[in-house]
């Protein structure tokens, strides 16, 4: 999946590559949105979100459920400063994308993610940025 970059401003590049969580919305199938802190990284360069995590969580199904029109938005967020990635997404438990989603999330977080027999990758192909005092 090769994005174009993302653009961002400087501070808003900076901020979101501090190691801290973010909150990853996605929709139901009736429609209602299911929020959930996760760890995520953020391609710039790619403009792909990947966010490790089970097979069976519900962030997955949903999207799984939302095939590939489902659309999701990660929001990391400190005080009254926060970024918002919106995209459309995807699963997948590709050995070499789930590879490169582990190898980014050590980087950032220092330790490697929790790595269940189901781990797959949601990934989030980036197509909107909002963001506030940054």
């Amino acid at each position: 999946m090769s994005r174009p970059a993302v653009r961002l401003p400087s501070a808003a590049a900076e901020f979101l590559s501090r190691p801290d969580p973010g909150v990853l919305t996605t929709l139901r199938a009736d429609g209602t949105p299911h929020a959930a802190p996760v760890r995520f990284t953020f391609d710039a360069a790619d403009g792909l979100v990947r966010v490790t995590t089970r097979a069976g969580a519900c962030k997955a199904r949903n999207v799984l459920a939302g095939g590939p029109a489902a659309r999701v938005a990660l929001c990391q967020a400190d005080r009254f400063r926060w970024v918002t990635l919106e995209g459309r997404a995807r699963v997948t438990d590709d050995p070499g994308r789930l590879a490169e989603a582990v190898r980014r999330y050590t980087d950032r977080y220092r330790t490697p993610p929790p790595a269940p027999s189901d781990l797959v990758v949601v990934e989030i192909a980036v197509d909107r940025v909002l963001s506030l005092n940054l």
